[in-house]
């Protein structure tokens, strides 16, 4: 008997650019019918005259709609993974709380790419095993995460996956609630501008000021003294 994951998986992969253009158009149809009626009105049928192909062409990429929808949600996911990627690849360098801006910004402007989607297929989640979907993605996110903290030049982080984790799933929650309240634009903004004040503060009190700028400060301090007597 194959396992769940296995019956999960794509029958092929789409390598010919027609072939990603069709598994696009039933991605973007599957979703569609998600937003219109929820998991009860989705069926193949629905998905495939959604998508203008017929019920065989989307049978040649996924054995059921439990396969279909798995596909979508890691492809949904990996786009957002892929936004918090670049904004920490961005925030490289910069200070604990350029980096927290820059985080905050790619996820939310992630999120809200297509906030129907992200609504629709937070729901379904479960229905397709979405947690062994997410654990990999969160892997990469929190490898990113990493990444930038280690090279933030104002503070050091002594256990940078602690770190990670905390600022990542800080936001989780707010965004979240933001996308099923139906949240107005200048609510969002005003979100963000919270999150990213609150994430700076937990980066300044977690991690510690870099020994070389304390050297700086006292070489400036020393300057100074010197030059007044």
């Amino acid at each position: 008997m194959p396992s769940p994951l296995k019956r999960l998986t794509a029958r092929k992969k789409p390598i010919q650019s027609r072939s990603t253009l069709t598994v696009e158009a039933i991605h973007a149809a599957c979703i569609q019918v998600l937003v219109d009626g929820g998991m009860e009105r989705l069926t193949t049928t629905r998905v495939a005259a959604r998508a203008g192909v017929s019920v065989g062409s989307l049978y040649q990429y996924y054995a059921n709609k439990q396969s279909l929808l798995a596909a979508v949600l890691e492809s949904y996911l990996t786009r957002i993974v892929d936004a918090v990627e670049s904004g920490c690849r961005n925030a490289k360098g910069q200070t604990a709380a350029t980096m927290a801006e820059s985080l905050v910004r790619a996820f939310i402007e992630a999120k809200f790419a297509d906030p129907d989607a992200s609504r629709a297929l937070h729901a379904v989640a479960s229905e397709v095993q979405g947690e062994a979907i997410l654990s990999r993605l969160i892997h990469r996110s929190q490898v990113a995460l990493c990444d930038m903290l280690a090279t933030a030049s104002d503070r050091t982080f002594e256990d940078l996956a602690t770190t990670s984790f905390v600022i990542s799933t800080t936001a989780v929650g707010p965004v979240q609630a933001l996308l099923t309240t139906h949240a107005s634009k200048d609510v969002v903004a005003r979100i963000e501008t919270e999150l990213s004040v609150m994430l700076s503060a937990y980066l300044q009190a977690a991690g510690k000021e870099k020994a070389v700028e304390r050297g700086a400060e006292k070489r400036a301090a020393a300057r100074g003294r010197s030059r007044s007597t």
